[in-house]
């Protein structure tokens, strides 16, 4: 079959609302780099767009009509929000769901501690990643650190021009001969991946005797000492409140155009936040449609979609029947008949062909920069192992709304059989026996800490969505 490339298919007023869409997103990554910053920015979103707080709703005891707008955060890390369609929603909603973690370092609860004049943290590396990418680049930290007394200091240092950045070593090539013997995966080592803090030893009063070592006639631990007064001095806490901290450490840097030709965006968190403002802006796109619309972004899809803020728990189950009670609609055989006759695309993002490794893809079925949006049928490794194997009939039910709607769509495997392989949330929601099916974004670069992807494949990936929304009825 004939690959279309989507660039020529846009006409002058097309190629400016691509670019447009593109700052929106680049601006969207920058402020969002970790669940808890994108959440921010998604509520402050839907607030200015008339959405109302679910939780808000059912403590006033109000109700719910077609039309109106509704989201619900869990944990400041997971959201899902609504728009209500005219139909019942016994009779099936329309789902998209992305995901807005991604591969990271985390700082352990008892990260500090000094080695050859350096004052480290501890880390401990989060979801799939190539450990040796992580060292010699500038990093930043973004968080919380939540005290005994329960107040909250967010943490966001590495980002600003002028703040200071982090980062891990590596060993010089001239030493390296044995290091470079090693195979990938042992290269640097994930107890390696230690992030260096400082260097400057802690200036003290010459009177001040205790604690000094007696040789030097400086103190134990000088350097640490001397990032816990800082620590301290700036941001208000100290050393114990690691233990109820969340810190990521992510690549530093905005979003950058890629390119001479300014076709590619090249940004940390593309996997999925892509998918994750494609969806969002779609919600807010949509007017008012015949099936309640609704998207669920959420938490710790990179290591298994575990916790209370991941798919597999009941946060989004517990959303929808709140919703279906506030419009009088509720009941255990209602919530069940809603989930099972629903339609959902899995948003998430699907690997793109790579000339340099060519003999990792089929090319016949891989996605392609530039390509469109892409549905993957199936995902999982091996012989699908693990997989959400959407139906035939629900892939023509999609194929003819993007067909109608004018979407250019491409289809694809993550890579050769038997070479690999991953998963998504979409065999979770597949559980209530909707139908589902991967699709979104080709991503250069996956899971690297600066990821790429096609101005156009994001852009179209959002009519797509808003097409879905709208017009979704299997």
């Amino acid at each position: 079959m004939e690959q279309k490339n989507t660039w020529e298919t846009y006409d002058e007023k097309q190629l400016k609302e691509v670019d447009a869409f593109a700052k929106e997103y680049m601006d969207f990554l920058d402020k969002g780099k970790t669940e808890r910053e994108c959440i921010d920015q998604i509520v402050n979103t839907l607030d200015a767009a008339g959405y109302q707080e679910l939780e808000a709703l059912v403590k006033d005891g109000k109700k719910l009509k077609a039309g109106d707008k509704v989201y619900s955060v869990w944990m400041n890390k997971s959201i899902v929000m609504f728009q209500i369609g005219k139909e019942k929603m016994e009779d099936g909603i329309n789902i998209l769901g992305a995901h807005i973690d991604s591969p990271r370092l985390d700082v352990k609860q008892n990260p500090m501690y000094e080695d050859g004049g350096f004052a480290y943290l501890d880390t401990h590396y989060y979801g799939g990643v190539k450990k040796y990418q992580w060292v010699t680049i500038p990093l930043s930290i973004h968080g919380v650190v939540v005290k005994k007394d329960g107040s909250t200091v967010e943490i966001n240092v590495g980002e600003n021009e002028d703040d200071p950045v982090f980062f891990v070593s590596d060993l010089l090539i001239h030493l390296a001969h044995e290091q470079l013997e090693k195979k990938a995966d042992k290269v640097i080592e994930g107890e390696a991946l230690d992030i260096i803090i400082g260097n400057k030893p802690l200036v003290i009063d010459k009177k001040d005797k205790e604690d000094k070592d007696a040789e030097s006639g400086a103190p134990k631990d000088a350097v640490k000492k001397g990032i816990l007064e800082i620590l301290k001095k700036d941001y208000d806490f100290e050393e114990e409140d690691f233990i109820s901290a969340e810190l990521e450490v992510v690549p530093a840097g905005k979003a950058r155009e890629a390119g001479f030709d300014r076709s590619m965006i090249l940004s940390y968190g593309q996997d999925d936040r892509v998918c994750a403002f494609s969806s969002l802006k779609a919600m807010l796109e949509i007017g008012q449609t015949e099936r309640t619309a609704c998207c669920i972004l959420v938490d710790k899809e990179e290591i298994g979609s575990v916790g209370a803020t991941g798919m597999q728990s009941k946060f989004f189950e517990n959303a929808v029947a709140e919703v279906m009670n506030l419009l009088g609609e509720y009941s255990e055989l209602g919530l069940r008949r809603c989930l099972a006759r629903s339609c959902m695309l899995s948003s998430d993002v699907s690997s793109a062909y790579d000339p340099a490794y060519a003999s990792s893809f089929d090319k016949k079925n891989v996605a392609y920069l530039g390509g469109g949006m892409v549905f993957n049928k199936f995902t999982g490794r091996g012989g699908k192992s693990g997989s959400n194997d959407a139906n035939a009939e629900y892939l023509g039910h999609i194929r003819a709304i993007f067909e109608k709607e004018k979407v250019n769509f491409q289809t694809a495997e993550l890579g050769k059989v038997d070479l690999g392989g991953g998963g998504t949330i979409a065999y979770i929601l597949a559980l209530y026996g909707m139908n589902v099916i991967d699709s979104g974004v080709a991503v250069l670069n996956m899971h690297a800490p600066w990821e790429a992807t096609s101005k156009a494949d994001v852009y179209e990936t959002k009519r797509g969505y808003v097409a879905f929304l709208e017009n979704a009825s299997l």
